[in-house]
């Protein structure tokens, strides 16, 4: 179950890095169009898989259709998936576990056999993670690669 969580999430990070390449912040392609307005998660994935499926973002960009642009600037749209997913890692990290846990660790390349690691790494570092409820998700990021390059095991994943 969790690797099939891991892998509609990183559709939908393809559809959301889509959506930057398509040059706008609702996106483009009928996924968004299905489920305009919504968020969380679920309308993420939904919305990711509606355009995987069908190719029709693509399409989009190609024809200037669907909702799509190709005069916006490229972006990486990675730190949107873990912001998207920060309180539910929060709690992963507090438990040392989760599908979160395993979603953030998949966006960083961690291989499956160093995923333990990964948990036991970041449940140990959650103060330096999350110092405070106002931390951004940008912090969090850069405190996830300090604490990974400073890991034996994980430091090759944040060269």
């Amino acid at each position: 179950m969790k690797k099939i969580i891991a892998g509609l999430v990183l559709i939908s990070a393809s559809s959301v890095a889509n959506a930057g390449a398509a040059g706008g912040d609702g996106g483009c392609g009928w996924g968004q169009a299905l489920f305009k307005g919504q968020s969380g998660m679920a309308s993420h994935v939904l919305a990711g898989i509606t355009n995987a499926s069908t190719g029709n973002n693509t399409f989009g960009m190609t024809t200037g259709t669907n909702g799509c642009a190709t005069s916006g600037s490229l972006s990486y749209g990675g730190q949107s998936v873990v912001s998207s997913i920060m309180d539910e890692f929060s709690e992963d990290v507090a438990r040392g576990e989760g599908d979160a846990m395993d979603t953030v660790a998949v966006v960083y390349g961690v291989e499956a056999q160093d995923r333990d690691t990964f948990a036991k790494v970041m449940h140990e570092n959650f103060t330096t993670l999350f110092p405070s409820e106002d931390v951004t998700a940008e912090d969090m990021m850069a405190s996830i690669e300090v604490i990974m390059k400073s890991d034996e095991t994980l430091s090759k994943y944040v060269a």
